[in-house]
């Protein structure tokens, strides 16, 4: 995978969050990602989670756990992120993961990569002034399989070193204690229409 062999060799940092089913079907690619960066979970059928019963999402939870650790051997806890961000304002869920020793991940910069229209440079553009916008601890989202994630990668990285970030996982952030989500929340509308922005 392209975007794996360009983080490895610009000695970045990274936190991939694995979706149950993906793992699954490549499960040598998630074992390489688990051998140098932190894993979390993307749940195992990347279903919008208050969709999903009390019931099911602990059996979604359990199922992509399952699948993460037999391929990797690395628990995903307390790491999970909400598939589109769907549910991460929903007070009850967040309570749900915690109870399930989750802890949402959101993020504070995306760049709409996964749009059809996106653009190595859009993508550049969007991570970079949003990481100085938020300054420290910004968490980035990014998906490596759109085709503008490789290309634009150098380029993000060389501009934010030059501004005197460092690039860190997630259990590298000074966050709050226990399991309060971190980043922020999209509702679902800003999911569905985001690519509209």
């Amino acid at each position: 995978m392209e975007v794996l062999d360009l983080l490895e060799g610009l000695d970045l940092e990274a936190t991939f969050f694995l979706q149950g089913r993906w793992v699954e079907a490549y499960p040598e690619l998630a074992r390489r990602i688990a051998d140098r960066y932190l894993v979390g979970s993307h749940s195992h059928f990347h279903a919008r989670m208050p969709l999903f019963s009390p019931e099911g999402l602990r059996e979604d939870l359990a199922a992509a756990e399952e699948a993460i650790r037999d391929a990797t051997g690395v628990d995903p806890h307390p790491w999970f992120r909400c598939p589109f961000g769907t549910g991460a304002d929903d007070p009850d869920l967040i309570a749900s993961l915690a109870d399930l020793g989750y802890r949402h991940v959101g993020w504070h910069v995306e760049a709409y990569e996964w749009d059809q229209g996106a653009t190595t440079e859009g993508v550049a553009h969007n991570v970079i002034s949003g990481t100085l916008a938020h300054g420290d601890g910004s968490v980035v989202l990014l998906h490596p399989w759109p085709n503008p994630v490789a290309p634009a990668l150098p380029e993000i990285v060389a501009e934010l070193r030059r501004a005197g970030a460092t690039f860190v996982r997630l259990d590298q952030l000074d966050l709050p204690p226990g399991l309060e989500p971190i980043g922020e929340p999209r509702p679902a509308q800003e999911a569905i229409h985001g690519a509209a922005r």
